[in-house]
């Protein structure tokens, strides 16, 4: 079941405190950013964290899933009943971002002659 355009909506309200929030569509689902950096997948109308210290720390000890059947590392689940609790969510989605490396910059491609 894919994710429902509610569901997203939810959670970007909840986390519209956070820098530079935003989903992009991949893979007929969707991929977080946070201030640049992808933090995890909303897939299925569940949350998917990339696994870090950070966020572990933050979740305790948190359930593991795959957003996708062919992605081998385990991520940290976050089921939609979990996103009531904002600041929770907030932390647990900032300490997975600020564990993350920035994204590199690309070089513009040189102009053919």
């Amino acid at each position: 079941m894919p994710t429902r355009p509610e569901t997203l909506q939810f959670l970007l309200d909840q986390l519209a405190g956070l820098p530079s929030v935003r989903v992009s569509k991949t893979f007929g689902e969707y991929c977080l950013y946070v201030d640049g950096r992808s933090v995890g997948f909303v897939c299925n109308d569940q949350l998917f964290l990339k696994p870090t210290d950070a966020g572990r720390a933050v979740l305790g000890q948190p359930v593991l899933g795959t957003p996708y059947h062919w992605v081998t590392t385990p991520h940290y689940l976050l089921s939609a009943d979990r996103w009531d609790d904002r600041d929770a969510l907030c932390a647990a989605v900032i300490a997975t971002a600020s564990a993350l490396p920035l994204p590199k910059t690309r070089r513009p491609k040189a102009a053919a002659q």
